[in-house]
């Protein structure tokens, strides 16, 4: 968990048997999309509770691919929280709509009911509710908005492997769901992702577009059993997980379980290091509706009591050793969708408080105790003067 002396915030948890099964697929000189990758779809989707998976080159690719896949086309409106990765906008561009942001929840940082309510409407075609570091949203309360106007629901999940909503697991959730493996995510594949669904005409689509739209995929053609002749069947794109990655994410996903139960055991020390100071600490949802993944531990600078900002505190965290994130800045006020659509400060007044104080620290599963204690000995040697 750490390079040299310092502590990198998102450093992936990769283990001896990781790297044995990325070797044993570079030996098998399949490293294309194959074997490893069905076995990853088929594994992954028996966890996420869904029928159907398929594996993509990233989240943002997944993302993609189900709006395509759920009609989203020009003249449309999608609705994004204003609190996420501008990712899940700009895919809505590629797909020729207009994102809508919402605000967000203040303690659960996720779209509500009550924030998709007031930007819905019969123009809204699908809606992107973000787990926001693997806090569950409310599936049902959201879902309802949603089917009364009409809109499908594309659930962002990229941080919610694990989460569970009232005990169940979220890939059978929505219209469709998408989640990342991206090298700072729970399970990694370095980059890459997933779309699972209920529907199999939807996953069948996506197994299309995923990769230029052939009838057929590589496996199929070349293998030893091979002799399938392809045609396009829509235009599509060059968006496939391969083998090499597929076998990390095999490695990762057999122990996802217990890399939670650490990760547990890291917030639970946060918590018990960090009640008495100048924080706002990250909320658990136990007591709402579900189980969060614990991807990221994101406490919020009480500027009230300090007489610095988040990232006078992120600099000198940084000086003491200490990797941190911010996640995130609220899309609506990055320079594109300022200048494109007239977005200005103000009009999402939590998601704009929520990102000027966010700051998370690292946790991962392969972080050491010592590399624990040291990220509270030095968030409580800047702090600690404030209490």
């Amino acid at each position: 968990m750490q390079s040299g002396d310092f502590i990198v915030f998102g450093q992936p948890d990769i283990r001896e048997e990781d790297i044995e099964e990325v070797v044993s697929t570079l030996r098998s000189l399949w490293i294309g999309t194959g074997p490893r990758v069905r076995d990853f779809e088929t594994r992954f989707a028996a966890y996420v509770g869904a029928p159907h998976a398929v594996a993509t080159s990233s989240g943002t690719a997944a993302l993609h691919l189900g709006l395509i896949a759920l009609g989203v086309d020009r003249g449309d409106e999608v609705v994004v929280p204003a609190m996420t990765f501008p990712a899940a906008a700009n895919v809505v561009l590629h797909a020729g709509a207009t994102p809508v942001f919402a605000d967000v929840d203040r303690k659960t940082r996720n779209l509500s009911a009550e924030t998709l309510a007031s930007v819905i409407t019969p123009r809204t075609r699908t809606v992107v509710p973000v787990n926001f570091g693997g806090y569950p949203v409310d599936f049902d309360a959201l879902g309802a908005t949603a089917r009364a106007q009409g809109a499908t629901l594309l659930v962002d999940a990229a941080h919610a492997i694990e989460t569970r909503y009232k005990e169940r697991p979220t890939g059978g959730r929505g219209d469709a769901t998408v989640y990342s493996f991206y090298a700072t995510k729970n399970v990694t594949t370095a980059e890459g992702g997933m779309l699972t669904t209920s529907s199999q005409s939807l996953a069948r689509r996506v197994q299309g577009l995923v990769l230029h739209g052939l009838s057929t995929d590589a496996w199929s053609r070349y293998s030893r059993g091979g002799l399938e002749h392809y045609e396009v069947i829509e235009p599509g794109f060059k968006y496939n997980l391969t083998d090499l990655q597929a076998a990390l994410g095999i490695r990762q996903l057999a122990r996802i379980e217990p890399s939670l139960e650490r990760r547990r055991t890291i917030w639970t020390h946060y918590d018990e290091a960090f009640v008495d100071l100048p924080l706002e600490l990250p909320s658990l949802p136990e007591e709402l509706f579900g189980r969060s993944s614990l991807h990221l531990y994101a406490p919020l600078l009480r500027t009230d009591r300090v007489p610095f900002d988040r990232d006078t505190l992120r600099q000198r965290l940084r000086e003491k050793g200490v990797g941190t994130g911010v996640h995130f800045t609220p899309v609506h006020l990055h320079r594109y969708y300022r200048e494109r659509f007239g977005y200005r400060g103000g009009e999402f007044p939590n998601a704009e408080d929520i990102g000027s104080r966010t700051f998370s620290l690292p946790l991962s599963a392969g972080m050491s105790d010592d590399a624990v204690r040291r990220v509270i000995d030095a968030v409580r040697s800047l702090l600690r003067p404030f209490t």
